[in-house]
């Protein structure tokens, strides 16, 4: 057995030896370059406007809460990038649908921090879709939810449900900043602290870290994705994801097997499953003969060189 003294010898040499690696790497490293890549703070204007609201931004707290939001989003490259690629497919379904409610077209920037528009996305909260209802909440506004079916993730019917959801919290409080709130903590909390601390508005508020940031988070959003290439976000058009074209079957008969039923209708499981992300389960019991508006990609949207190569919003690709 070696004595510690030896032991002790022989660490000391390992840490000179890679000390010594160390700093020949980072002198090679410096020869090479002396200059490192300019990281930029993101420019936040004067005022910022959300839906009806416009926010002067001289006020300092709101100055730094929309620029820590601001500076996170625009390098969190990762998700940001999805979340423009995304919205070219979903905002040409999203907005009309707003629109048709009467509720603000910004609301959009709502979803998009809740779900990065992933139609996939599930919480640890289990909520669900690209607006992430819970399943009280949203069988609370006319979604069925259940082992066969879930329409948290059909974006028509959720996006409907939302919008009765949003315009009953804007009948209770007046302003979509409180509406915002309300949405990601929940009415019952807004509503105390807004007696509590005597505050018109949430976005006087003191509340926790999550929902303080929120409607700086969706401020940020819609400032990127209104002008991403001035928040460093390039875009080729060709990158964009592209929207989906659909034939529309009804079903209001037992499904036996979903696989099989794709196959009929010249796609795969997988196909349907992505269309129809709403479909939870191979078989559909359907007891109560309701009609379901299934969605059949048309051929010429599954390959990249015959799908639409419209993109949404011009000032995303200029």
């Amino acid at each position: 057995m070696k004595s510690p003294l030896i032991l002790t010898f022989a660490f000391v040499a390992s840490v000179c030896a890679t000390s010594a690696d160390f700093e020949a790497t980072a002198q090679q490293a410096s020869n090479t370059s002396t200059v490192l890549a300019p990281v930029r703070s993101p420019q936040i204007p004067s005022k910022a406007k959300f839906a009806d609201t416009e926010y002067d931004l001289d006020r300092i707290d709101l100055y730094e809460r929309l620029d820590r939001e601001l500076t996170g989003i625009s390098y969190t490259h990762g998700n940001t990038l999805l979340l423009l690629k995304r919205a070219n497919r979903y905002f040409p379904e999203i907005l009309p649908i707003l629109k048709k409610n009467g509720v603000p077209e910004d609301i959009i920037y709502l979803a998009c921090i809740e779900s990065t528009l992933n139609p996939r996305a599930y919480s640890p909260a289990k909520a669900a879709g690209i607006w992430q209802f819970i399943p009280s909440t949203a069988k609370q506004y006319g979604l069925e939810v259940n082992e066969y079916v879930d329409e948290r993730y059909n974006i028509e019917k959720a996006t409907a449900a939302a919008c009765r959801f949003l315009k009953s919290l804007k009948a209770k409080y007046g302003d979509w900043e409180s509406v915002a709130a309300a949405y990601n903590a929940g009415p019952a909390r807004i509503t105390k602290e807004l007696d509590s601390q005597q505050a018109s508005t949430a976005m006087d508020l003191y509340l926790n870290e999550e929902t303080t940031r929120y409607m700086f988070r969706i401020l940020a959003t819609k400032l990127i994705m209104e002008n991403p290439r001035a928040y460093g976000f390039a875009l080729n058009p060709e990158q964009f994801y592209t929207p989906m074209e659909y034939d529309i079957v009804e079903v209001s008969t037992p499904v036996a097997d979903w696989p099989t039923w794709a196959k009929k209708h010249g796609i795969t499981y997988a196909q349907l499953k992505d269309a129809n992300l709403w479909i939870r389960d191979k078989t559909l019991p359907n007891k109560t003969g309701k009609t379901y508006r299934v969605r059949v990609p048309k051929q010429s949207s599954l390959h990249r060189s015959t799908a639409s190569k419209n993109i949404y919003n011009p000032a995303w690709v200029k």
